[in-house]
């Protein structure tokens, strides 16, 4: 255990590169996928369940914290970790995101945003000091600066402005951060649309600001994946090798792997709960919708030869049955299901990696995927 934060890569392959984060609360094994637990719960999982998928790291949403039950009465009782039974590491966002598409009426002033709450109508004031503030008394291991989080497409003098609000917020952000205890980190988060020079820019300026860790913003926000991919080309080249990098809100498997490929360290998505709950699971052989009436009278387990319960004990003729029936145990066992496969994918990545072999691996996950999952005809 150690009482600073540090990245270290191990092994690179290419761009793709695999390593560990170190925190006081753990070590987080890098390409890294983060449940996210919006309001201090994994949705539809138990905590112990999500650790045993092999999650190092879960991510907690300050907006929706701060409304719900709010920061002060978290840290009143011991702090987001002890709270939610969770003793491993957490990153928190901004709550800048949440702010920008939530709040039906908000005002972006340099100071900061002035927001409804989409709970009550309550107005609230995020400034980057005070998401800072909020994200020390959750007791977030790793916490994000605000910024403006710009919808694409948008015109490019749209995407400038914010950049560059989101850099002088880097900056207030930063000097915030001071206070908090030792061990803590705080990530610079690269933003400029869909921009190449707006995002050199941005990039460049973080990485002068020396933070310890740096994170891609602004995609995956309804842009084909050429543009996201195209974007982390662009930033990649201008972001320290030593830091760690993170793509925030990613995504599908095939996001992940191709992002990995490009450099990225570390992800976070709702997509494997959100995705559980609408009975679509994601697996080696692609995805599955158990809503299919296919499903009905299969047998068969998602996958056989794996060792989580939820995709190797029950069949899919009773998941289907489940999802039917609108029984909430089909959507915990999906959820579940879909967890443990992002992390064994996590797991191959990280394998693959350190052997020299990611590109057969990602071919071949490629091919399992494109295969899919209904028996041949003999």
């Amino acid at each position: 255990m150690t009482d600073t934060f540090s990245f270290k890569v191990h092994a690179t392959d290419g761009t793709a590169r695999t390593g560990a984060i170190s925190t006081p609360r753990g070590e987080i094994r890098t390409p890294a996928f983060m449940p996210v637990g919006t309001v201090a719960t994994v949705k539809g999982i138990y905590p112990e369940q999500v650790r045993a998928t092999g999650a190092d790291i879960l991510l907690g949403n300050t907006y929706h914290l701060m409304l719900r039950p709010s920061a002060e009465r978290v840290a009143k009782l011991g702090g987001l970790h002890k709270f939610m039974r969770w003793e491993r590491p957490i990153l928190t966002d901004s709550g800048g995101f949440q702010v920008m598409s939530l709040s039906g009426l908000r005002k972006i002033t340099e100071k900061g945003v002035t927001f409804r709450s989409h709970v009550d109508g309550a107005l609230h004031e995020m400034t980057p000091e005070r998401s800072i503030e909020i994200q020390g008394l959750l007791g977030a291991d790793i916490q994000m600066q605000l910024d403006e989080c710009v919808s694409l497409p948008c015109e490019e003098a749209e995407a400038e402005r914010a950049m560059r609000l989101s850099l002088r917020w880097a900056e207030r952000s930063k000097k915030a951060f001071e206070l908090q205890p030792k061990g803590r980190a705080l990530y610079g988060i690269v933003q400029g649309g869909a921009v190449p020079r707006l995002r050199i820019e941005s990039a460049r300026e973080l990485a002068a600001m020396d933070f310890p860790g740096y994170s891609i913003g602004g995609l995956a926000v309804g842009e084909p994946q050429e543009v996201m991919l195209d974007m982390i080309e662009t930033v990649e080249p201008h972001l320290p090798k030593e830091k760690p990098r993170y793509l925030m809100g990613v995504g599908t498997p095939d996001d992940m792997l191709e992002a990995v490929a490009r450099g990225i360290d570390m992800f976070d998505c709702v997509m494997p709960t959100r995705s559980g709950r609408h009975a679509l699971a994601f697996t080696r052989f692609g995805r599955i919708n158990l809503k299919n009436a296919r499903h009905a009278e299969d047998p068969r387990p998602l996958d056989e030869e794996s060792d989580c319960p939820a995709l190797r004990d029950y069949s899919r003729a009773y998941l289907h049955h489940l999802v039917r029936c609108e029984e909430m145990l089909g959507a915990m066992l999906i959820s579940w299901a879909n967890l443990h496969y992002y992390q064994d994918l996590m797991r191959g990545i990280r394998a693959a990696i350190a052997e020299g072999r990611f590109e057969d691996f990602r071919r071949e996950t490629k091919e399992g995927w494109a295969r899919g999952d209904i028996p041949r005809l003999t």
